[in-house]
């Protein structure tokens, strides 16, 4: 009874880190589209600068696609986890267990390989100008996409002021992405009437601040060390219940509720102590001996015998 509740004990908790490894998994798949979005912004913006190749170190291992790779892989290992823990299949379980072993290596081979600290300083911003004078050109509309997007998204004009687009572009106001309530023509009016409805802080501060971290990547990173953490439990766990599993199986519990078995009915009675020999050669079958003494004590003694038996 003991070893059926501690493998009824294991199975439940393989049953909630499964489950635990699809949300975790499923959350990262998402955070990892999320922050992907505005690290492609961000690099085009910052493209050839040392920003770049600051905001590739940070976000590398997060937004890899290995590690993508393995949350997708996870989610089925996960699945497979589950149904040999429901059925108690050792074959199930040991692929199980190896699988996430190989996860759980490569996981930790890609954080090490990609992890690095970015040497980035405020001044580098200055170098987001040279990516100013292309804005509104038609053969880089790619480009001024790009910066209204980033402006609208993170609300900011200019690289340090909104004035930035007046020096290095031919634009007498700048692009309509600066104004906090956007329609048509509102940073002409807002340049003309009234400045505070343009965004006051610049768009370097804002890269500046995404290279060294948001909060989304926060998330990604403890999320990662949770999974890394789960897998290590679910790992300790399966080999605990393929040992109980297997060596239950090579040596099964006796029966302690095996009753013996009944005595033999059929066999003759034989009575050895009586007063007379003729009551000791009657039977149960014999009629001729229920009308002696002997033949009502013989019954006398055969019904005891039958209620103690």
């Amino acid at each position: 009874m003991a070893r059926e509740d501690a493998v009824r004990c294991l199975r439940c908790l393989l049953y909630a880190l499964n489950l635990l490894f699809w949300l975790m998994s499923a959350c990262v798949l998402g955070v990892a589209a999320w922050i992907r979005d505005s690290l492609n912004t961000v690099l085009t913006l910052t493209a050839h600068t040392r920003l770049e190749e600051a905001a590739v170190l940070t976000y590398s291992p997060a937004v890899h696609p290995v590690i993508i790779a393995v949350c997708c892989f996870l989610i089925i290992v996960a699945m497979v986890g589950y149904c040999g823990t429901l059925k108690c299949n050792l074959l199930l379980l040991s692929w199980y267990f190896g699988s996430l072993l190989v996860i759980f290596c490569v996981e930790l081979a890609s954080a090490v390989w990609t992890y690095d600290e970015p040497l980035v300083q405020r001044s580098d911003m200055i170098s987001l100008k040279s990516r100013m004078p292309n804005y509104g050109l038609q053969r880089y509309q790619w480009l001024t996409h790009t910066w209204n997007s980033f402006q609208t998204e993170f609300k900011c004009c200019g690289v340090i002021y909104f004035t930035d687009w007046l020096e290095m572009t031919e634009m007498e106001w700048p692009p309509d992405s600066c104004c906090s309530n956007q329609y048509p023509g509102c940073a002409r009016h807002a340049h003309y009437h009234d400045l505070s409805d343009l965004h006051q802080e610049g768009c370097g501060p804002k890269i500046y601040s995404f290279i060294r971290g948001t909060k989304q990547l926060q998330v990604l990173r403890f999320l990662g060390v949770s999974i890394g953490v789960a897998q290590i439990l679910a790992m300790a766990l399966t080999l605990t219940l393929l040992w109980a599993l297997y060596y239950g199986r090579q040596s099964p519990e006796p029966d302690s509720t095996m009753q013996p078995p009944p005595p033999d009915d059929s066999a003759p009675l034989t009575v050895t102590h009586g007063p007379s020999a003729e009551a000791s050669g009657c039977s149960r079958s014999h009629k001729n001996c229920t009308n002696s003494p002997a033949a009502s004590k013989f019954h006398q003694h055969q019904f005891e015998m039958e209620r103690l038996s």
